[in-house]
């Protein structure tokens, strides 16, 4: 699952979050290369994946129910295309699964060995100029407030998270267009660094 945050819901004028699915075929490891011309007006966000070590099932969840069931953490890149211009129009962003593509995933690390999820600070680089920093108190104040979030929204349809999947808690930043020939950096202090090159 993936869900936007408040930087993204800023920048293209939406109210609340939201949530999309994850495509099996889009998921990329630390330092692959990509093929830019494979993908649709690409983009990519800064973000953080966690692992689901046990079911979590709404309503009423809480924050320390969240943090519970959460295993691992990775840093990761979010990539998205660019299918339309949908900017004020969740309506039209959710049937386009949120721009979706894939995902690239950092080196996992226990949620209890992690630093404050909300104090964990970010540096973005697009071909070695940094272009943004931010702290992860940037996402509805801290990323697990977003799969809190996330599996009392599911319980309204029926649905939960399940052990083993995987939840990108949204964005730091705002989302940064790719370019032929980019390499994009993110450093997460205390957590390690994603990256991936787009020929």
């Amino acid at each position: 699952m993936g869900l936007t945050a408040k930087p993204i819901q800023d920048q293209f004028s939406v109210h609340e979050p939201g949530f999309g699915f994850l495509l099996d075929d889009g998921l990329h490891s630390l330092g692959d290369a990509i093929a830019h011309d494979a993908l649709i007006g690409p983009g990519f966000e800064n973000e953080l994946c966690v692992t689901m070590g046990s079911d979590l099932v709404g309503p009423s969840v809480t924050r320390a129910d969240a943090e519970a069931a959460i295993s691992t953490v990775a840093l990761a890149f979010e990539l998205v295309e660019t299918r339309g211009d949908f900017t004020g129009h969740l309506e039209m962003v959710v049937p386009d699964n949120l721009q979706q593509k894939g995902v690239v995933l950092g080196t996992p690390v226990r949620l209890r060995d992690a630093p404050d999820l909300d104090r964990v600070r970010l540096t973005v680089m697009i071909n070695g100029t940094v272009v943004d920093t931010a702290t992860g108190d940037a996402v509805l104040g801290h990323p697990v407030n977003s799969v809190m979030w996330l599996a009392n929204r599911l319980a309204e349809f029926g649905r939960s998270l399940a052990a083993g999947d995987l939840v990108m808690t949204g964005s730091f930043t705002r989302q940064y267009p790719i370019l032929r020939g980019d390499t994009i950096r993110s450093e997460f202090a205390g957590v390690g660094a994603v990256e991936a090159t787009f020929p």
